[in-house]
């Protein structure tokens, strides 16, 4: 009864009243907290065992960066933001990325895995360089990723702004979608990793803060998106 009381007194009306603002001004806060959470520097990594510089080469800022290599699609589009600046879109960032083929070799190097040494010094195959667009977009045609000993499935990223190098990080793939992949036929002789995400070396501390967002299925290929968080 005392409460129905003071919700009919006038100065209860005028308490209530002037607490609606403060509500409203809490939720907009938290709102904007949510928001922000959500625009995050992405972890830096090592940029090893395998970078090389390509940028001299004009050949190498390209969008297809298979040079023939077989594999399941993949389409990558990465989305360079400012951290420092609500996640604003970075427009002419370089945007350099390379992964093993789907037998888990890389070009440039000589490299032992399971079907012996292959010697792909002087190739470039997935290996490419874009600069990000009004919306700080890039996007990459490639294949699937394949798995050498030691490391879980992943791309290797790095981000210059105005040729300064901002981010060196590397990405993750869901392991039910690497699962699939690695039971498919083009990779099935090399059958599946031991590694998962959570026991790599690399992505064991925060993996979810570096996992890509793919849809797709192996018959026609996926389609794989990620926002790189930069603070400039």
């Amino acid at each position: 009864m005392e409460r129905k009381h003071f919700l009919r007194n006038g100065a209860g009306l005028i308490g209530l009243v002037g607490l609606a603002p403060l509500l409203q001004d809490c939720k907009k806060q938290h709102e904007a907290t949510s928001t922000s959470s959500d625009c995050t520097v992405t972890p830096q990594e090592t940029a090893g065992p395998y970078p090389y510089d390509l940028s001299a080469d004009s050949a190498i800022y390209r969008t297809d960066i298979t040079e023939g290599k077989t594999g399941v699609p993949l389409s990558l589009t990465l989305t360079v933001v400012n951290t420092n600046n609500d996640c604003a879109a970075i427009k002419d960032a370089r945007v350099d990325i390379w992964h093993c083929d789907k037998d888990g070799y890389y070009s440039e190097y000589s490299v032992s895995g399971y079907l012996g040494t292959e010697d792909n010094t002087g190739k470039t195959f997935l290996r490419g360089i874009q600069s990000t667009d009004a919306s700080g977009q890039v996007k990459f045609t490639t294949i699937y990723p394949g798995w050498y000993t030691g490391r879980v499935t992943h791309i290797h990223v790095e981000v210059y702004v105005n040729s300064v190098l901002k981010s060196t990080t590397q990405l993750a793939f869901p392991e039910s979608i690497t699962t699939a992949v690695y039971n498919s036929t083009l990779y099935a002789a090399h059958g599946q990793n031991t590694i998962t995400n959570s026991t790599d070396q690399v992505f064991s501390d925060s993996y979810t803060s570096e996992l890509l967002t793919i849809t797709g299925d192996t018959t026609n290929g996926y389609t794989a998106t990620f926002q790189l968080g930069v603070a400039l």
